[in-house]
């Protein structure tokens, strides 16, 4: 790899491959109500609630086995489908590591790369230099772009000293944070045994994720070309969102996941007009499509904005 010429480095192929058939799947009509969405427990500032009026119907075909879509500023929950049901959330897990990781450092501060925190399967860099060190920063876009397991661990292990220590520090967070259906078993979401979340906490963490600007700017890139050791190196990462590899109108993030048991998962957020919105989709059969359809419905439907057209897919999608 030159820097005259950086080579993508994208998730595995599978994964990306599903995302983008994910996006144009047809779409169509279904059942899809608003309703209340249970509060946490534990006092918390920011909280989800009922939308203070109902909702036209959601234009949904097929169901996610559990989603959600909102308003970031108020809270109000627009459309819900079993909001607290616990289900494996695969690479969506790296949103807690992010947040954790980027309370703990700064961007630019060194990470000494460590075997041990290489063996991991799944999507992977797969050619992190052992004893050499990478930036915070560079490390943080592996992880949240192309979803890379490897760079998960390596940034776990530098800021916890092992990757147990590190999981115990996710768990402790989720429980102060009143994430009550949330738990953590892995760094990088790849070992989904004992690992998982739901639609109400899945919410709360990305609107964290877009308070945190260090992590808002990474996550709504759609690629970037960072520097790699050695020096004339270069790596080009790709965003695995659909809605940001497809232009998707004001797209800011936020992360996808995928294993086999946990299905296409996506977090995403887009801002319109003042408007910012997120959803999440658990094992949605179709995670483009249908949350291109959740936001055209709420931008159109509930705010009563004009419909903004998408523009052509860049070169090489």
């Amino acid at each position: 790899m030159s820097a005259r010429r950086a080579a993508p480095i994208v998730a595995a192929g599978a994964v990306l491959i599903a995302l983008l058939i994910a996006l144009a799947l047809p779409a169509g009509r279904s059942e899809g109500g608003h309703g209340a969405i249970l509060k946490s427990r534990r006092a918390a500032a920011y909280t989800l609630t009922p939308a203070a009026r109902p909702a036209p119907a959601v234009p949904l075909a097929r169901l996610p086995r559990a989603g959600l879509l909102f308003d970031v500023r108020s809270g109000a929950v627009l459309w819900e489908h079993d909001p607290l049901r616990h289900l494996r959330i695969a690479s969506l897990t790296k949103m807690m590591t992010a947040l954790i990781v980027a309370e703990r450092t700064t961007e630019r501060e060194a990470v000494p790369i460590v075997a041990s925190a290489l063996h991991v399967g799944g999507s992977r860099l797969g050619f992190l230099p052992v004893g050499r060190t990478l930036p915070v920063r560079t490390l943080l876009y592996a992880m949240l772009l192309p979803s890379a397991n490897d760079a998960a661990n390596e940034l776990a292990v530098h800021v916890a000293g092992s990757i147990p220590a590190f999981v115990a520090l996710m768990n402790e967070r989720a429980q102060r944070w009143g994430l009550e259906c949330t738990r953590y078993a892995a760094p990088s979401g790849f070992f989904n045994q004992g690992n998982y979340s739901c639609p109400h906490d899945l919410a709360l963490l990305a609107v964290r994720i877009l308070h945190t600007p260090r992590l808002a700017r990474i996550v709504r890139t759609a690629r970037i070309t960072l520097r790699f050791p050695p020096p004339e190196h270069t790596i080009e990462l790709v965003n695995n969102n659909p809605l940001l590899v497809y232009r998707y109108p004001g797209t800011i993030g936020v992360k996808t996941g995928y294993t086999e048991e946990a299905g296409i998962c996506l977090v995403a957020a887009v801002r319109r007009h003042g408007v910012t919105l997120g959803v999440v989709l658990l094992h949605s059969p179709a995670i483009g499509e249908q949350a291109r359809k959740l936001f055209d419905w709420a931008y159109t439907q509930v705010y009563r904005q004009r419909p903004v057209p998408a523009p052509p897919a860049p070169p090489g999608f």
